[in-house]
């Protein structure tokens, strides 16, 4: 084999380099694109809010795209199973991944040994709607506002329990967020799932827990569960009654969360361009909008830049509140 100069090497890989990624940008912008099914992972089971979102939008970018955009669930190890198989799918538009502030800002600090980086292995495509959750109480507890709360966790210190739906998840940092603030002490039950979760909060088993609205509404309407505050700076429209975090004298507290669509990082930006443009249209779609106001959750939208921006308030906002817990996952 005949033997180059380094830099007659480095022309024909940059060359090369320079031809692919040439030719993705073309085939993206060719009429024929997207000419298959596309793939949307969503890391967390079926049947959970995150789907409702994961569903609604895939139906909307089937009919925007011309082709068939299939939910792949894909739960498992707080959502970073299927978010790392988002991650390392190839970059061809083919493969979208359902992602949230959580993994964000919060799995690049809890998880010490994870076999990718969300922020930098994944591209901003969307964010699709955000979601606040309810300070919840079993109906057994002798408490109806969140003062009252407060004054019995100060009265019997670590005698009450919240579960949530796992380390470094929304219900557990909102919990986290409250010891702080009000300086309570109260024990930690991080659960495998939301169901399981719900059911022992349910049973009594544990005394409260913040829960996302979608999942504690019915139980709330029927009286199973009884709602003390929202986590968010504004009341939750199916919840009129119930009043923010804000308003109960916590001035400093708000915990909100959103879901989102990346693509991985290499994605080009032609192709980019093309699933932006069907995805606003998507989350501007009132069928779409509709099944968000019906369940709780906020349409959001925007541009990649503007998710990028919202992925670094994130990092920012609860990084510290991580580091407070304590918390590692190998």
């Amino acid at each position: 084999m005949a033997a180059y100069p380094k830099s007659q090497v480095r022309r024909r890989v940059c060359a090369a380099l320079t031809l692919s990624l040439l030719s993705a940008s073309l085939y993206a912008q060719s009429p024929g694109f997207p000419n298959r099914p596309l793939r949307y992972i969503n890391p967390n089971a079926a049947g959970l809010a995150a789907d409702i979102v994961a569903r609604a939008f895939a139906a909307r970018m089937s009919e925007n795209l011309g082709q068939t955009v299939f939910v792949d669930n894909r739960p498992g190890a707080g959502s970073t199973l299927g978010a790392m198989e988002g991650a390392k799918a190839a970059p061809d538009g083919y493969t979208m991944t359902q992602t949230s502030s959580p993994l964000f800002a919060v799995v690049p600090q809890l998880y010490t040994k994870l076999s990718f980086d969300p922020v930098q292995d994944f591209r901003s495509l969307i964010v699709l709607a955000s979601f606040q959750n309810v300070l919840v109480v079993n109906p057994s507890l002798p408490v109806r506002s969140v003062s009252e709360l407060i004054a019995l966790a100060r009265k019997e210190p670590k005698r009450l329990t919240y579960g949530s739906t796992g380390n470094g998840t929304t219900t557990h940092l909102s919990g986290e967020l409250f010891k702080q603030l009000t300086g309570v002490e109260m024990v930690h039950v991080p659960y495998r799932s939301g169901a399981n979760a719900l059911t022992d909060l349910l049973s009594g088993q544990t005394q409260l827990m913040f829960s996302n609205a979608a999942t504690v509404l019915p139980h709330i309407k029927t009286g199973g569960l009884r709602a003390l505050a929202v986590t968010s700076n504004a009341r939750e429209a199916a919840l009129p009654d119930v009043p923010t975090m804000i308003e109960t004298g916590l001035k400093d507290y708000q915990a909100v969360g959103w879901h989102s669509v990346s693509v991985p990082a290499a994605t080009p930006q032609a192709v980019v361009d093309v699933l932006s443009a069907a995805a606003i249209k998507a989350v501007n779609d009132p069928a779409f909008r509709k099944t968000m106001v019906d369940n709780g959750f906020v349409v959001v939208g925007g541009t990649p830049e503007q998710m990028d921006r919202m992925r670094g308030e994130e990092i920012a906002r609860w990084g510290p509140v991580v580091k407070s817990t304590g918390v590692k996952i190998d």
